[in-house]
């Protein structure tokens, strides 16, 4: 232990929800009355941040740290991991799982700063969020002890969470055993967990999400909109330049009214069970789909197949919350210069929930009209004839050993046995 570590100081990663609160006074009966210090960090959730700290103080908390990290959100962590084309399971855009390395962080360092000997979390023993705090903590002080009081504490339910924090009066707001959906919300998306959804045969409620209108409910209008990107990061939405943040807000708002970003999946947790989640991520949703349209016209074959092959990896990477890690930097080291050529503007339409591509331009686009033309062009048909004999050459030698050796098998000695070929 350091000189600066007290031993009376736990940090906790506090959100003001149900399991963070009732973690404040179980802290203190099991370890000695300790001083718990809340780190709460705004990526872009809505909160009453001023009855936030007042919450945290009633829950037991010397303090309450509350830090800003929006732009370094957008900026540092959610524009690489846009650009990389990072999608777990082809459907979710990881709206909680890169938040957690960034929360992680400021914790760690609150803690290094407040001489704190160890950090806290509310994560289930089920969940990949565990996950996600925990290796962030080894990555940054892996001298810190780490505390995970779901896989200590007798609660094993949120029912017997919420019976928890009544008899210890712990306020929790409007959480109820009837109003038990887990949502996790920035600037990126909402996620839904919990409840009704656990069956996956449920139909989501309505009135449940919070972030996108019903699609049949949408104008009966299409939205046009020009996203505009600069080596692969968004730069801007319809002509007008703006920071990170103002183009995910924008976004967020036109997509959400045009019920764009919905998903609805069963995913593969860290631990090895199917979960299910419905996640709301609008903004996110159109960045995706634009940017893949532009690359579509700036990167070559190679370079855009070796993209695609890391992009699974590094969606699979920051699922799994390793993000400060040699393989993740080198991994953007090569997205950084694969996509240095990926600039241009997008256009496309929003119509109740869905997305169409119309347009897409680019000074680097490998797209040459006179090439592609149906019409005259410059290109000469003929220089096709040697470079199928070429690249047709294994696929020919192949054949014509297996006849002579009469191993040919599957389609081609069918259609030969049909036609009256006997083998030699």
């Amino acid at each position: 232990m350091s000189e600066k570590q007290d031993t009376k100081k736990i940090v906790l990663a506090y959100s003001g929800g149900l399991d963070t609160s009732i973690i404040i006074p179980w802290l203190k009966e099991n370890y000695d009355n300790p001083e718990i210090i809340g780190v709460c960090v705004n990526v872009g959730q809505e909160e009453d941040w001023d009855a936030m700290e007042d919450k945290a103080k009633a829950s037991g908390a010397s303090k309450l740290y509350i830090i800003d990290a929006r732009e370094e959100f957008a900026r540092e962590y959610l524009w690489p991991m846009l650009r990389a084309g990072a999608i777990y399971e082809g459907k979710y855009l990881l709206g909680t799982s890169i938040a957690r390395p960034l929360q992680a962080k400021h914790q760690v360092q609150v803690a290094l700063e407040e001489g704190a000997w160890a950090l806290a979390h509310g994560c289930t023993g089920k969940g990949n969020d565990q996950v996600r705090f925990e290796l962030t903590y080894k990555a940054l002080a892996p001298e810190l002890e780490i505390i995970a009081p779901w896989r200590l504490w007798a609660i094993r339910s949120r029912e017997q969470a919420i019976e928890y924090a009544q008899l210890h009066k712990i306020p929790i707001g409007n959480i109820s055993k009837k109003n038990i959906y887990s949502r996790d919300w920035n600037i990126w998306h909402m996620s839904h967990e919990g409840g009704d959804l656990e069956n996956t045969w449920n139909r989501p409620q309505k009135d449940m999400f919070q972030l996108s209108v019903d699609p049949k409910d949408a104008p009966d209008e299409e939205t046009e909109l020009i996203i505009e990107f600069e080596k692969g990061y968004p730069v801007g939405v319809n002509g007008k330049h703006q920071s990170p943040m103002e183009i995910l807000e924008l976004l967020n708002r036109i997509g959400g009214a045009n019920g764009v970003g919905r998903a609805d999946l069963v995913e593969t947790r860290l631990v090895g069970m199917k979960s299910r989640g419905v996640y709301e991520t609008p903004a996110g949703t159109i960045l995706h789909t634009a940017l893949r349209e532009l690359e579509m016209i700036t990167l070559d074959f190679d370079t855009l197949s070796m993209k695609n092959v890391l992009a699974l990896q590094y969606a699979d990477m920051v699922y799994a919350g390793k993000w400060f890690g040699h393989f993740r930097e080198s991994m953007d080291a090569y997205m950084e210069e694969s996509m240095k050529y990926c600039s241009g503007e997008v256009r496309l339409v929003l119509y109740k929930g869905n997305i169409s591509i119309v347009g897409r331009k680019s000074p680097y686009s490998l797209y040459l009209e006179d090439l592609a033309s149906f019409g005259e062009s410059s290109y000469d048909h003929r220089d096709a004839t040697g470079f199928i004999n070429l690249y047709g050459l294994s696929t020919g030698v192949q054949a014509i050993v297996h006849e002579k050796r009469g191993a040919l098998s599957g389609p081609a000695a069918d259609m030969r046995a049909m036609a009256g070929f006997s083998e030699k």
